[in-house]
């Protein structure tokens, strides 16, 4: 297939590249290198199968390259992710998330694009009732970031209802891996393991029982490689764990992987801040053949060996 992936230089696109590619696919990259680096596409940058266009996706020549390249399917990354800058700028967010998933769908019915593969997040769930969160789970966005993850999802619903665009939307838990970076508001297990590695004092917020549901990157992009095909067909589906981590138990994880110290900082819990969360994965199961088969103790060796290997190159 050819296929298009949007926000292909970041963190999970370029895991997500370097898989398509190995599945044999064609694939073509759209991201503007605003977040994500053009380093982490250093192998598929030798693949004649592989092409970068470095640009916004509410670029107009957007459109021009889905009609030049024909997509089969797109699958969706690019986005604006800080819950706090959204907070702070709600409307940078939505031109991103809302606009850019416009303009990723026009692009799309303009290419010929059977199906666009969408990644939303934990965020539009909100504070659930239930947990693990099922993929049927009311919605209840609380961060302009939220909001326009959803308003993403019902544009999707809207352009098959009008143009027949197939879609399948992930809601990914919380992602870690080789490849993601510990700076700005990313994810927890990069933070801890760049200043583990280093030396540098690390944070735990709160009284460290705040849990999360952690899921390895290559588990991840194995969702999205399978919704690629006919499966999953305008559903939602969760990919997670369904198995709650503390910050604390995660720090000690962290600690012991990296052979550093287990002692964190403490800092009062931050406003808005959920005190749980994880994502029931089952309908994953049956419709996509999907499962998570990445514990995290396996899963925190590799990331810290990754970023060991960084490391030690600077």
């Amino acid at each position: 297939m050819r296929i298009l992936v949007t926000g292909g230089a970041g963190f999970i696109g370029s895991n997500l590249v370097d898989r398509l590619l190995a599945d044999g696919h064609e694939v073509g990259v759209v991201d503007d290198l605003s977040s994500g680096s053009r380093a982490n596409l250093a192998d598929a940058e030798r693949n004649p199968r592989f092409g970068m266009h470095e640009m916004d996706v509410r670029d107009p020549a957007l459109a021009d390259l889905a009609e030049e390249f024909r997509p089969e399917v797109v699958c969706h990354l690019a986005a604006q992710i800080s819950v706090r800058r959204s907070v702070a700028d709600p409307v940078h967010d939505a031109r991103l998330n809302v606009e850019g998933t416009v303009s990723v769908l026009s692009a799309a019915r303009r290419g010929g694009t059977r199906k666009v593969v969408f990644a939303s997040s934990v965020a539009v769930y909100g504070r659930p009732a239930v947990i693990p969160v099922p993929a049927g789970a009311a919605t209840d966005p609380r961060s302009p970031y939220a909001a326009s993850k959803l308003s993403a999802e019902v544009y999707l619903a809207t352009f098959k209802a009008l143009y027949g665009i197939d879609y399948t939307t992930l809601v990914l838990s919380n992602v870690y891996g080789p490849r993601q970076s510990p700076e700005g508001e990313a994810g927890v297990v990069a933070i801890f393991t760049d200043a583990l590695l280093n030396g540098a004092p690390t944070v735990v917020y709160g009284d460290g029982t705040q849990t999360r549901d952690y899921v390895y990157v290559d588990d991840v992009v194995d969702g999205f490689a399978r919704a690629c095909g006919q499966a999953g067909g305008g559903g939602r589906f969760n990919l997670g764990t369904g198995i709650q981590t503390t910050d604390r138990e995660l720090h000690g994880l962290v600690a012991a992987t990296a052979g550093a110290p287990d002692t964190p900082g403490s800092a009062p819990a931050r406003l808005g801040d959920l005190p749980a969360m994880a994502v029931d994965p089952a309908p994953a199961f049956e419709a996509l053949g999907w499962r998570p088969r990445t514990d995290l103790v396996t899963g925190l060796k590799t990331t810290v060996e990754w970023a060991r290997s960084r490391s030690s190159v600077r």
